[in-house]
């Protein structure tokens, strides 16, 4: 024992190197780049073109309306098929063609957005601000399919955790970047300033090469009916077909949905806990800007380590645990009330443990996807787990009503335990051998430099 245990303690060290240093590896430092591009425009149809509204004199009525513009991203999966088997307009690649195809689309798209005038084309906004939405959601189908495809089975946690650090970074940009700008510049110059942006995720997807992985595109056999039946069996029904074959299918389902579903309810309810012990607006909002999105980012890059040390299914379990034990920090302000410090903390502690769990849960969905319908199949399983949030937490104002925010919050500390107690049962077998892989040919790279790889 006592001659092994350095030995023990020499591949720890070597092992926690090895999942730092894939944050290095170029394919997962362009997931940042797309995950940036991912992330521009959807503020750019929520909270900055309220505030674009509301300096022009709309109404609060028509401004709320405008939220339903967001409605293309829950139903993406539907379009995904298409996607996911039919050959793109530019002839680049099933992946490089769509994505690049799909954000010229875009900025047009948003620099057309930026042109209107809210006092005579509100109408002619919407139907724009909708497209953007539309060409946003669809940007993500690529990017998801191209970030599974692309990296290897042991850089899978380090590029979920870079899309979302991305996306989350350019939230700020589109947000507080695009006010600043509009306040400068004007609102034209905020939106251009964005569709330029959403050229560095371009970039990733023209310099690097299409993932190697062979599909059939739906052209087929015959002619008339018979074709379109073929044609709709390989791209709607095969994605299910094949997800289907996995055992115990149903019960991965249910993981899925409640994995994150103590978070979901939690984080609906938290800004009314927060105006009920008192707290301001500027006081909530800096503590979201500042400790919420730089908790986000770490929680983020911290869970894609884990995820890489130890495996899927112990990271699931871990970060599970401890995205409960988060929300037990609400507890503690309810509790404490009215405190600027337990304010940052329980921001803080919310926010970095369910950056962890969400990139366990990012990587374990990329997992489950099989290579011939990465698209549908991702974005199905990602409107799963995002079901949780938009149906079942929005009962959480009634729930908290009549229990109160302490029994509240102690109902979502253990809401998502049984979805990680099935993971015990049910989850992924972590083989340290499989997430030690080699890197594929075109990830390796000098110490020296940058590689297009």
């Amino acid at each position: 024992m006592t001659e092994s245990s350095p030995t023990n303690q020499v591949r720890s060290r070597i092992d926690w190197r090895h999942a730092i240093a894939t944050y290095t590896r170029p394919r997962v430092l362009q997931t940042l780049a797309l995950g940036f591009a991912s992330g521009l425009p959807l503020l750019l149809t929520y909270s900055t073109l309220s505030a674009w509204l509301a300096t022009n004199g709309v109404r609060r009525a028509a401004i709320g309306t405008f939220a339903l513009v967001g409605t293309p991203y829950a139903f993406k999966f539907l379009w995904a098929p298409f996607m996911d088997r039919v050959p793109p307009p530019l002839p680049l690649g099933r992946r490089r063609g769509w994505g690049i195809t799909v954000q010229i689309l875009l900025i047009g798209a948003i620099l057309a957005l930026g042109m209107s005038d809210p006092k005579h084309n509100l109408p002619r906004m919407a139907v724009l601000a909708v497209l953007v939405a539309f060409l946003s959601a669809s940007q993500d189908i690529v990017i998801d399919a191209w970030r599974v495809e692309s990296l290897t089975p042991d850089q899978q946690a380090p590029g979920a955790a870079m899309i979302q650090s991305g996306y989350r970074i350019a939230m700020l940009v589109s947000g507080a970047g695009g006010l600043l700008i509009a306040n400068y510049a004007g609102w034209f110059a905020a939106y251009a300033t964005m569709a330029a942006f959403v050229g560095v995720g371009m970039l990733v997807f023209l310099l690097c090469p299409e993932p190697k992985v062979a599909v059939k595109d739906v052209r087929a056999a015959g002619s008339g009916w018979q074709a379109v039946q073929q044609a709709f069996v390989t791209a709607v029904i095969g994605p299910f077909r094949d997800f289907m074959r996995r055992p115990l299918w149903p019960l991965i389902l249910v993981c899925i949905f409640g994995y994150k579903l103590g978070e979901a309810m939690a984080g609906v309810m938290s800004t009314p806990l927060y105006i009920s012990l008192g707290f301001s607006l500027p006081e909530i909002a800096f503590a979201s800007k500042v400790f919420g999105f730089f908790s986000i980012v770490a929680g983020a890059l911290l869970g894609g380590v884990v995820t890489t040390k130890f495996g899927i299914r112990r990271s699931l379990i871990v970060c599970g645990v401890l995205q409960s034990i988060g929300n037990l920090f609400f507890v503690l302000q309810a509790v404490g009330g009215h405190r600027i410090g337990y304010l940052a903390l329980c921001v803080t502690a919310e926010n970095l443990t369910g950056a962890m769990a969400g990139t366990a849960l990012v990587t374990y969905l990329s997992s489950l996807c099989s290579p011939a319908y990465t698209a549908t199949q991702y974005a199905l399983l990602a409107a799963l787990a995002s079901l949780g949030r938009t149906v079942v937490a929005s009962s959480g104002g009634i729930l908290s009503e009549r229990i109160g925010w302490v029994r509240f919050f102690l109902v979502t500390s253990v809401a998502a335990l049984p979805a990680v107690l099935l993971l015990i049962w049910i989850g992924p077998r972590d083989d340290t051998g499989k997430n030690q892989i080699e890197p594929n040919s075109s990830d390796i790279v000098p110490d020296s430099g940058l590689n297009k790889s």
